[in-house]
């Protein structure tokens, strides 16, 4: 079998060499693999790949390599993130990696303090994480130019235009004016994205990473049947069994109301969505990231694009609405190749639709009653399908 090869193989900074291997990380990822060389080499490049499959690595490293240090309110490098907690995680990566070659890394994104933002653009930002609508206002005040930008990076590009932003994407790439190297990645290429790469990209190379189920099919599924008072209890057993359990619900007012029945469990648990202060989203991913948390209650629209390691397991409290969104949601376990376990509980009238989304999901599991004391909901992690039979009264 032919041997992975290492980042200074690809031809990575030997100052970034060195970083990574303090951080711990020696051999590259299958996107790093295709998709850096040609990004060093400055070529336009598209990678098709899932968050959590090492994306900010790809483009970081031969970004940071290509970024000159700038002056005040021009920064050199641009990556664009759909969601301000993923904007948050990047800036911590490349910032880490930036101080290895000299360089400073700093991030805009809505909800946190505009002021305090625009004072770090005017320090002098090297490379600006940002989302779409924060910088378009900072360059609407003149805060910020886009006229020196010699790498973009537009990552999670189908998550833009599911969430709305490609307008304002599109907006920002027209101010970009001079010669640049864009780098765009996203788990799928439909035409939206692939309007964007036409109308955008320069001759570009195209890498896509292996079949896109391969987490999927790395994890282990689960339905469940409960009952709506023992809901909270099932989700509590399991989080207390777990390492790191990570919980999705439909609304907001759900995830506080989860969140306070959880505490009342004894769990260690917060929540993320639209409603909290950034600050307060900040420190629950960070101590869920660090392990205080033993679960995270997560409505989708907070959890779009975030890169959460480590999770045991993914528990749909609410049925997701369709294949896409079970997908989504259930891919922040099995990440990089790990396993990982996904659950869904079922009230009785949500049966005949979980039927027909593991139809489309090509999933045949058995959908069965449990309870909150039944002791092996405490170790999901090593329970396979076949033992689920056995969950019952």
């Amino acid at each position: 079998m032919t041997e992975s090869p290492t980042f200074a193989a690809l031809g990575v900074d030997p100052r970034l060499v060195a970083a990574l291997l303090a951080d711990g990380i020696e051999q590259p990822f299958e996107v790093q693999t295709l998709t850096i060389p040609d990004a060093i080499a400055g070529r336009d490049v598209c990678g098709k790949a899932k968050t959590g499959s090492g994306k900010t690595l790809a483009f970081g490293l031969p970004m940071l390599m290509a970024t000159p240090t700038t002056k005040s309110r021009l920064p050199a490098s641009l990556v664009l993130e759909p969601a301000r907690e993923l904007a948050v995680q990047v800036t911590e990566v490349l910032a880490r990696l930036g101080e290895a070659v000299g360089r400073r890394v700093g991030a805009v994104y809505g909800g946190a303090d505009l002021d305090v933002q625009v004072r770090s653009v005017n320090r002098g930002l090297d490379v600006v994480v940002a989302t779409p609508g924060r910088l378009i206002d900072l360059v609407d005040r003149q805060a910020i130019a886009l006229s020196a930008i010699s790498t973009l990076v537009v990552d999670e590009a189908d998550r833009m235009a599911d969430m709305g932003f490609m307008p304002q994407v599109e907006w920002l790439l027209r101010h970009i004016t001079g010669p640049h190297q864009t780098l765009l990645f996203s788990a799928t290429l439909d035409s939206t994205v692939d309007r964007l790469v036409n109308r955008y990209l320069t001759d570009p190379v195209f890498y896509e990473t292996q079949s896109e189920q391969v987490t999927v099919d790395e994890m282990e599924h689960h339905f469940f049947k409960i009952h709506q008072l023992d809901k909270a209890k099932v989700v509590g057993a399991i989080a207390h069994g777990a390492g790191k359990t990570l919980v999705f619900v439909r609304t907001k007012r759900g995830a506080d109301r989860l969140t306070a029945a959880l505490h009342a469990e004894g769990v260690r648990v917060a929540a993320i969505h639209g409603d909290l202060r950034q600050t307060a989203r900040e420190r629950a991913l960070s101590d869920f990231g660090k392990g205080k948390l033993e679960a995270l209650v997560a409505t989708d629209v907070a959890a779009r694009g975030l890169d959460i390691e480590g999770v045991d397991v993914v528990v749909h409290y609410d049925p997701p609405e369709d294949q896409k969104a079970y997908l989504h949601r259930s891919g922040r376990t099995a990440r990089a190749g790990e396993t990982g376990v996904v659950v869904t509980l079922l009230l009785w009238d949500q049966e005949l639709p979980a039927e027909r989304l593991q139809r489309r999901l090509g999933l045949s599991v058995p959908i069965i009653e449990v309870f909150s004391n039944d002791e092996r909901l405490k170790n999901l992690v090593a329970l396979l399908p076949e033992d689920a039979t056995e969950l019952s009264p």
